[in-house]
């Protein structure tokens, strides 16, 4: 099935929203990343998300 140019502008404008980061890790690491993601129902993108989300409020509490 052919992509419509209404669907394309639709993912267009959809990602402008973001910016990409990316990271490099080792490849084992990456497997341990996946696993803990998918043992949490996650994905790896929603799992590093919160990940870092919880790392930036723990740091914040520990600096005042």
């Amino acid at each position: 099935m052919a992509t419509s140019e209404s669907q394309l502008k639709a993912s267009k404008k959809y990602h402008a929203k973001f910016e990409r980061v990316v990271i490099r890790v080792a490849p084992e690491k990456k497997e341990a990343i996946e696993r803990h993601a998918a043992r949490m129902n996650e994905s790896v993108n929603v799992f590093v998300q919160r990940a870092i989300e919880e790392a930036i409020e723990r740091d914040n509490k520990e600096q005042k």
